[in-house]
């Protein structure tokens, strides 16, 4: 394996976690139900109505995420371009910026106005990581098997939920798709929208990567993950949690973190990341320290 083949799988396994957990539908299995085909049909179709989506740009957004974990909270307003996403730091531990913190905060927006060769490693970053989650996604219909686990109310309203455990006939095709073959889980179904709304889950065993050298993911690790209608039909994960442990070659890595997506609001197709910029410091993206 050449250096670069080495380096990018290290930081799939650093970096593709978040991903994969957004879009692998893993979660904790319930007791089994016998489920009519009519009924597991719609997982599929939900399933190819998240990949028919996955990939528009064409309904961009400001919003406003809460990263926590047990020691540090930071609050960003965030706002999606032509030229990716765009932040601008606007709270730590719940709390507004000092002075000092914001004066930093603004030479690093002077810094990717001043040099857009930042800007498009960002984006390339983003689109890597999204070819990533599209490999995921392609495999869920293949990589599971669905059963009809009952109904009941999700964020959206009425919703349909189905347990999944891996398919014992599916061969993974490549190292994004191979945690798939360790997880269980449940997903919840909007019927009306054909949107996935809710995703939890756990990792019922080890993963090794590159047979153990490289890294490996530990049992038991889980999230949850929620996803709704923030207007005018489009719909975005409001809500991410993953608790999970590892180790990338010889360092050992842990994952507590809480992610929480508010106050979305629509801005104009073709956006440039100078304009959106301009947008964030003008004050325009709501702030709600707390997330709540």
């Amino acid at each position: 394996m050449v250096p670069d083949q080495r380096s990018a799988i290290c930081r799939l396994i650093l970096r593709g976690l978040l991903p994969l957990a957004l879009l692998a539908a893993i979660g904790i299995a319930p007791a089994w139900t016998q489920a009519a085909p009519a009924d597991v049909s719609l997982v599929q179709r939900a399933l190819s109505s998240e990949l028919a989506h996955a990939n528009s740009t064409q309904h961009p957004m400001r919003y406003q995420l809460r990263k926590s974990s047990p020691r540090y909270t930071s609050t960003k307003a965030i706002c999606e371009t032509r030229d990716g996403a765009v932040a601008r730091l606007v709270a730590v531990n719940d709390k507004p910026l000092s002075a000092l913190d914001e004066q930093k905060e603004q030479a690093r927006l002077n810094g990717l106005l001043s040099d857009p060769g930042k800007q498009r490693h960002r984006k390339q970053s983003e689109d890597d990581d999204t070819a990533r989650v599209m490999k995921v996604l392609r495999a869920l219909p293949t990589a599971f098997t669905y059963q009809y686990a009952g109904a009941g109310t999700g964020r959206t309203g009425w919703v349909q939920k189905f347990s999944f455990k891996p398919n014992p006939n599916f061969e993974p095709p490549d190292l994004e798709t191979q945690a798939l073959t360790a997880m269980t889980g449940e997903i919840w179904i909007d019927p009306s929208e054909l949107r996935v709304v809710h995703l939890e889950g756990h990792l019922d065993h080890d993963i090794d990567f590159g047979w153990g050298i490289l890294g490996r993911l530990n049992k038991g690790g889980w999230i949850t993950i929620d996803q709704a209608d923030v207007g005018n039909h489009q719909w975005r994960i409001v809500r991410f949690q993953m608790v999970m442990s590892g180790r990338v070659v010889f360092k050992t890595k842990s994952f507590d973190t809480l992610e929480e997506q508010t106050h979305y609001e629509p801005v104009p197709v073709g956006l440039g990341y100078a304009q959106a910029i301009q947008i964030l410091r003008s004050g325009a993206a709501k702030t709600d320290l707390g997330g709540r």
